[in-house]
């Protein structure tokens, strides 16, 4: 289960910035952008993002997942088209092989939405 080492290289990413910051943020929401074409399971990933903060400064934030569908591009007829992951690849109009991939491969962090705590009710939206 490699969402279990994602999710702890996700945690020491969030808690190097959430360290940097001059006050320490009250992280609430963590969004991340997950592409299709990763093999990452979004399910498995909240399981072991809620299993390993526990009784950390995460404990209270919330694992928000986008997920991003696969976007290839084909050549030969110069269009971007939806591969179906597992079944088809080539593209469905001329059948050239799958050559570039536009999107669905993203793994990051988009956004952390944080309370500053000096500042009480102040919510902002901060970008790691």
């Amino acid at each position: 289960m490699h969402e279990v080492d994602m999710t702890k290289a996700l945690i020491l990413t969030v808690r190097d910035w959430w360290e940097s910051q001059p006050a320490s943020p009250q992280i609430e929401k963590i969004h991340l952008m997950v592409g299709q074409f990763t093999c990452v399971e979004p399910a498995s990933l909240q399981y072991a993002f809620q299993a390993q903060v526990q009784s950390t400064f995460l404990a209270k934030a919330e694992l928000v997942i986008q997920e991003v569908p696969l976007v290839a591009f084909c050549h030969a007829c110069q269009q971007e088209y939806a591969p179906q992951i597992g079944l088809q690849y080539a593209c469905p109009t001329c059948q050239s092989p799958m050559e570039e991939i536009r999107a669905g491969r993203e793994l990051k962090i988009d956004r952390i939405e944080c309370t500053q705590p000096a500042a009480g009710a102040n919510s902002g939206k901060l970008r790691p």
